[in-house]
């Protein structure tokens, strides 16, 4: 963008020039249809360098808008996935299983208290001297529906598999699985949209390069995505500027 900017500077100045020897060899018949023509080409090379640096910034106004809402419901679908994996050990891998979870699942609420009892084996050792050993009991206290521990009075779960802004119609994309390490079977999914469908009816060069974006300050590669199919996280890809809930 910057050699675009430089090389139209440089053809207004030539133009500049150009008027200004035109102003003293051309008749003066013709000199005010050139001028006019000339003119012309000054002021639409200005307003073309104008918009190559308004371009950007008016795209990234917008890209910024449009993320901050995907990165909502990725929240919401990070929330429920972790929700999903606590009440049955795995996370799920289809947006109906998903949603019914939300709408059927309970939390199981416990209370965990500190206590003592003999610990018969010492005490047979010390020649019947009561010997105690500390333990943990967990008590149930009840049960509380998923859906009122996250979602309260909302019902914004059962869209937020939909892409809020973009390309109409679109969806995220969820998968879940398993990976092992240290022959231990670990849960894990990923949510997430190709940045082309959120930025879908934006210039394409500048799509193009977001995409491309590596930067602490951005959202890195060509998609937005939450949790990974590859390593066990269930964080997103998106800076902390974005996010409004705790990772």
């Amino acid at each position: 963008m910057i050699t675009v900017i430089i090389v139209t500077v440089l053809v207004i100045l030539i133009t500049i020039g150009l008027v200004k020897l035109i102003d003293k060899f051309i008749p003066n018949k013709l000199r005010p249809v050139v001028m006019l023509v000339l003119w012309g080409l000054i002021f639409f090379l200005a307003y073309q360098t104008f918009m190559s640096v308004y371009n950007p910034i008016l795209f990234n106004q917008e890209k910024e808008k449009r993320y901050a809402k995907v990165i909502e419901n990725l929240e919401d679908i990070r929330e429920a996935q972790l929700a999903h994996r606590t009440v049955t050990g795995k996370f799920a891998g289809k947006w109906d299983e998903l949603v019914k979870f939300i709408d059927t699942a309970q939390f199981t609420l416990t209370q965990r208290r500190d206590s003592s009892v003999v610990d018969e084996e010492l005490t047979k050792r010390y020649g019947g001297v009561e010997t105690f050993k500390d333990i943990v009991i967990i008590d149930t206290l009840g049960f509380k529906p998923v859906k009122d521990s996250l979602f309260k009075n909302s019902d914004r779960y059962k869209s937020m598999m939909n892409v809020p802004v973009g390309e109409e119609g679109a969806k995220f994309k969820l998968e879940a699985g398993f990976l092992e390490q240290n022959d231990i079977q670990i849960p894990v999914f990923e949510a997430s949209v190709k940045k082309n469908i959120i930025l879908f009816d934006q210039p394409k060069e500048l799509v193009s390069q977001e995409n491309e974006v590596v930067s602490v300050e951005g959202v890195n590669g060509d998609a937005i995505k939450v949790g990974s199919m590859d390593e066990v996280k269930t964080i997103g890809n998106w800076p902390k500027t974005y996010g409004t809930k705790k990772k």
